[in-house]
């Protein structure tokens, strides 16, 4: 396999959060990259799911932002409301 060196303009805090990520599972930078590279490759696409939000999700979202949504202090309690 040859190399060749890159240079890339990355978001300073999701590079700093990702690369301590990297080091607690024992991987350079560049083999996590490597890794992600080979398997968009592999899946012929991105490896994990794009999804763009739907109006329901949305508002869900916010609602959660705004600490309005519904909170639950257990499973049980959260299935009680959805009435199983």
């Amino acid at each position: 396999m040859s190399t060749e060196p890159t240079s890339l303009r990355l978001d300073a805090d999701a590079k700093k959060a990702a690369y301590a990520i990297f080091d607690e599972v024992g991987l350079k930078p560049a083999q996590a990259i490597n890794l992600f590279l080979h398997q968009v490759v592999l899946t012929r696409g991105i490896p994990f799911p794009i999804a763009i939000p739907n109006a329901s999700t949305l508002d869900a979202m916010k609602e959660l932002d705004q600490n309005s949504g519904k909170h639950f202090n257990n499973n049980k309690e959260f299935y009680d409301d959805l009435g199983m």
